[in-house]
């Protein structure tokens, strides 16, 4: 007698023996119709947050601060405690738009900090550029003083470039033939001093990161500009500066802030401001408003007027970069 089985043939069980048995075919998860949440989302703001929070408690308290006693009357009397502190809203800046001699200091400061920033980027990147044409040797000395300069407080250099050009013991008066001639007394030879001394302590840092830049650009570009016959400057204008663009972009506003906001070396060298304060700028301006003469709502409006310049200046200069196509 024949006995039929229930169990399937081994072909039909997978095989040979040993063989895996047949996956089921597979299916698609159920979504619901939101995207995938990424995980690590708020990871790289939890290792940002200490820095964070440095910057706001070093940056974002003192400028809101700034602006708090620059709406209030806050003079001597009110720090001392004999008179309240009472709500003034724009009365500091009206006072300060009507004072002439705030616009003879921002016409002033605007024209200085625009020659040193161009004095700078001039100077740092002719070096950046010399420094690729120089041998091992002269490329780390010319490095090494640059450094030495960049690392030099501002007070330290400003008094030796002052003894430098002093009439009476400076040396570069008797160099250059000068006999007693005074840089300090006129307003545009003390202003052309301090530029010295803003660009001799500002270049390194152009130089070094232009040179950077320069050195991460391949040879072959640069050497099949060459090979077509273009001259240095054509390189430099054609085919270097516009690859530096976005290194330029960061130098560039970078001086702006540095050199907007100048303050020991005008100080320092000019004697709190220059004779009659011919060469006031906005740091030193708001310095003699609010600690000489005790207005520190004045001082704490011009600080914010000259935030409000560096904001409207860098945002400018971004927007028409922007308008280029330039990826910043």
């Amino acid at each position: 007698m024949t006995h039929w089985s229930n169990t399937p043939p081994a072909a039909a069980r997978g095989g040979a023996r040993g063989a895996p048995p047949p996956r089921p075919p597979a299916t698609k998860p159920r979504t619901s119709g939101r995207p995938p949440r990424r995980r690590g989302t708020w990871t790289p703001w939890l290792y940002l947050a200490p820095a964070l929070v440095v910057l706001a408690a070093l940056l974002v308290y003192p400028i809101y601060q700034l602006g708090l006693i620059s709406f209030l009357e806050y003079t001597q009397a009110q720090v001392s405690g004999g008179e309240p502190t009472t709500f003034q809203g724009l009365g500091n800046y009206r006072a300060l738009f009507a004072d002439g001699q705030f616009w003879q200091v921002l016409l002033a400061t605007l024209l200085f900090a625009a020659a040193c920033v161009v004095s700078t980027l001039a100077v740092g990147c002719a070096l950046a550029v010399l420094l690729t044409r120089v041998r091992a040797l002269p490329r780390l000395a010319l490095m090494l003083a640059a450094l030495g300069a960049w690392a030099t407080p501002a007070i330290t250099g400003s008094t030796v470039w002052v003894f430098l050009f002093d009439p009476d013991y400076g040396p570069v008066n008797r160099l250059l033939g000068l006999g007693d001639f005074s840089w300090t007394y006129g307003r545009f030879s003390a202003f052309a001093l301090v530029l010295f001394e803003v660009v001799w302590c500002s270049f390194p840092f152009v130089m070094v990161t232009v040179y950077a830049g320069i050195k991460a650009i391949p040879g072959e570009v640069l050497e099949a500009a060459s090979l077509d016959g273009a001259s240095q400057w054509r390189i430099w204008r054609s085919v270097t500066a516009p690859m530096l663009r976005p290194i330029l972009v960061v130098v560039t506003i970078q001086s702006v802030i540095w050199d907007f906001k100048v303050f020991t070396q005008i100080y320092v060298m000019t004697n709190g401001g220059g004779i009659a304060g011919q060469n006031l700028v906005l740091n030193v301006y708001a310095y003699q408003k609010a600690f000489a003469s005790s207005q520190y709502s004045l001082g704490s409006a011009i600080g914010v007027v000259m935030l409000v310049i560096l904001l409207a200046v860098t945002l400018v200069y971004l927007r028409l970069l922007r308008r280029q196509g330039e990826e910043i």
